[in-house]
């Protein structure tokens, strides 16, 4: 029977052995685990895409404001739009926004539009429910730009090009017309109606509860004059700081000329010179001479 001294000795070299057989087991667990995962970085800030998705005012006349917590915030130049926001103009506002890509849309006096209503898809660009826009579509490179625009009664869609759009009455008869390029109409509420391309000089009006004319009229020339005269004059006023003339917005026309608009005449139905008198009427022939 082994001694005291002996036992000792015993249980000393089994603890050493198995000190030596945990740790010969670490190590080996560390040498032949697989390597930590990587952390994926945090993603980039969306400060700059919500930068990219706002429309900026690059110019502004009268009452152009928009709402916030269902109230009115005056716009000033600067000052940005978010997506899903309703721009409001007065009877004299008129103002000018622009996009990350250098497009830009004009919102006419007594308009009411929203603004990028679906965020999810950046082609939903306008959401016009009364009043007139005007758009400027830029081409990306030479690639085309695709946007949409809705007004109650259609769908407006574009790949660059310049054009307006009004919802003219309560009915939500809403009037296309180009100027540059090509646009695709279709009818928002009436399924079977087909849809309709327009390209420049040419307008058409969509009405609630008939389907797209198979037939559109062309833009008179005349017409097309005046609104871009009118324009022009816009141009210039903006730029000068001056009073409102004649068809500037809030002036009583109501923006330039469009397809449809008609103009004033004489009221009392005499016939008027170019300095805008009227002519006298010519005097009664002289009386036949005495018989003899």
């Amino acid at each position: 029977m082994p001694g005291w001294e002996e036992m000792v000795a015993g249980l000393k070299r089994g603890r050493t052995g198995w000190l030596f057989a945990a740790c010969v087991a670490v190590c080996a667990a560390q040498t032949f685990s697989p390597p930590a995962p990587l952390i994926a970085p945090a993603p980039p800030t969306t400060i700059l895409e919500a930068d990219s998705a706002a429309a900026k005012v690059v110019s502004l006349t009268g009452q152009v404001s928009v709402l916030r917590n269902s109230y009115p915030w005056a716009l000033d130049v600067g000052d940005s739009v978010e997506t899903k926001q309703i721009i409001l103009t007065g009877a004299d506002g008129f103002a000018v926004f622009q996009l990350s890509d250098g497009s830009t849309f004009q919102v006419f006096p007594n308009s009411r539009v929203t603004f990028r209503s679906n965020p999810g898809d950046w082609k939903d660009l306008l959401d016009l429910w009364i009043g007139r826009v005007k758009v400027y579509i830029q081409k990306l490179g030479n690639q085309p730009n695709p946007n949409r625009i809705f007004t109650p009664t259609a769908v407006i869609s574009v790949r660059g090009t310049t054009f307006d759009v009004v919802v003219e009455d309560e009915k939500d008869t809403t009037l296309v017309s180009v100027d540059e390029g090509q646009v695709l109409v279709r009818h928002r509420l009436i399924g079977y109606s087909k849809d309709k391309v327009l390209t420049a000089g040419e307008y058409l009006r969509v009405y609630k509860d008939a389907p797209i004319a198979k037939n559109f009229d062309k833009e008179r020339v005349v017409q097309r004059g005046l609104r871009a005269a009118a324009e022009a004059l816009y141009t210039i006023i903006l730029q000068s700081g001056g009073p409102a003339g004649p068809g500037a917005p809030g002036s009583g026309g109501g923006g330039p000329t469009v397809p449809g608009d008609t103009g004033g005449g004489s009221s009392d139905g005499g016939s008027t010179t170019p300095g805008g008198g009227n002519v006298p009427l010519p005097p009664p022939p002289p009386p036949p001479p005495p018989s003899g």
